[in-house]
């Protein structure tokens, strides 16, 4: 019970002094901060529109939290997500530009968010393999693998894909588009939120059975305290790595089911935008536990979105220090307590 307190007040504390320090320094600035944390707060849950934004940025942000969060488990750090998030929606972007307009929703959309969880999966089975096979650390080949994605896609839509005089893709099927919450609700009117948050929502909670309700998840959270015991009890270690590397590329992949099919619906150059690195502080802030990714997501999508509605008060880059010094904190909040 203690243990899961501390748990709690980590990550709580963190946030509290991170939003202290950001007063400081705001009222250094020459701003009240009561007033500009205030505006975030109508901005946010005084409008729908503002509450679509949110939604929208949560779910991308709980999908990349848990393509850090799976493989964590296994003291495997994933710092790939840009990457394979770039890879899916690519991958779902093109294969709904491909598919046939007589496919009907949701055939065409589940066709195109699979082929982004494939894609985003095979590019983080890359460092699985690289790790398995050579030694390569995860950290290193995930890195690189990001400036490989990042050159592939960026080729191919520049000289193969991309409309002439555009930097995006042609438009995805009728059938490939995922509704927006406007269309079914009534509610969040002009904003990107869409039903693919459903898709969010589910996969944490799946994942969260999967790793704390299942056998595998027993062997997978074994592996990764004690590899070497593991494999003596007969836990095969490397299957571990490269089905936890996978299911991260996927959860990252499914992302283009947000931004591509519920949003843009093409690819479009730059349309990722360091999404895949605000996952490593979502999966630190939540402890890597997949329930707790989204309210770390939930988080940090209203800095997002509430730091861009008080931009003509104060730098947007105030509330990017917010989410620094709150993983700084929970990094040295985890270190204190160790023996």
């Amino acid at each position: 019970m203690l243990q899961n307190t501390k748990r709690f007040m980590t990550p709580f504390a963190s946030v509290l002094l991170a939003f202290l320090a950001s007063a400081a320094i705001i009222t250094l600035g020459g701003r009240d901060p009561l007033m500009i944390f205030s505006k975030m707060g109508r901005a946010v849950f005084d409008s729908h529109y503002g509450l679509g934004q949110v939604i929208f940025r949560l779910g991308t942000l709980t999908l990349v939290g848990l393509a850090v969060a799976i493989p964590y488990r296994l003291r495997l750090f994933n710092i790939g997500g840009e990457g394979q998030l770039q890879m899916g929606a690519f991958a779902a972007a093109l294969t709904g530009a491909f598919l046939p307009e007589f496919l009907p929703w949701p055939t065409a959309s589940l066709i195109c968010t699979l082929a982004g969880m494939t894609a985003g999966a095979s590019w983080a089975l890359l460092a699985g393999a690289l790790k398995i096979r050579f030694g390569v650390n995860e950290v290193i080949s995930t890195i690189m693998l990001n400036f490989i994605a990042q050159g592939i896609t960026g080729y191919l839509l520049t000289y193969h894909f991309a409309i002439p005089s555009t930097v995006h893709t042609s438009p995805v099927s009728a059938g490939s588009v995922i509704p927006s919450l406007a269309s079914l609700t009534g509610l969040f009117t002009s904003s990107p939120a869409n039903a693919s948050i459903v898709l969010s929502l589910g996969a944490a909670i799946f994942f969260h059975f999967l790793i704390f309700h299942s056998r595998y998840g027993f062997e997978m959270r074994a592996a990764g305290l004690q590899a070497e015991a593991s494999e003596y009890a007969g836990i095969d270690t490397s299957r571990h790595i490269l089905s936890a590397l996978a299911a991260g590329g996927a959860a990252a992949g499914l992302g283009a089911a947000n931004i591509v099919l519920g949003y843009k619906q093409y690819y479009e150059a730059g349309m990722t935008d360091g999404a895949g690195f605000a996952g490593i502080a979502v999966a630190l802030l939540a402890g890597a536990h997949p329930l707790w990714v989204l309210a770390s997501a939930m988080f940090f999508a209203i800095l997002e979105y509430g730091g861009l509605s008080v931009n003509a008060y104060v730098p947007k880059d105030i509330f990017m220090i917010i989410q620094a010094l709150t993983i700084f904190l929970v990094i040295g909040f985890n270190a204190a307590r160790k023996p």
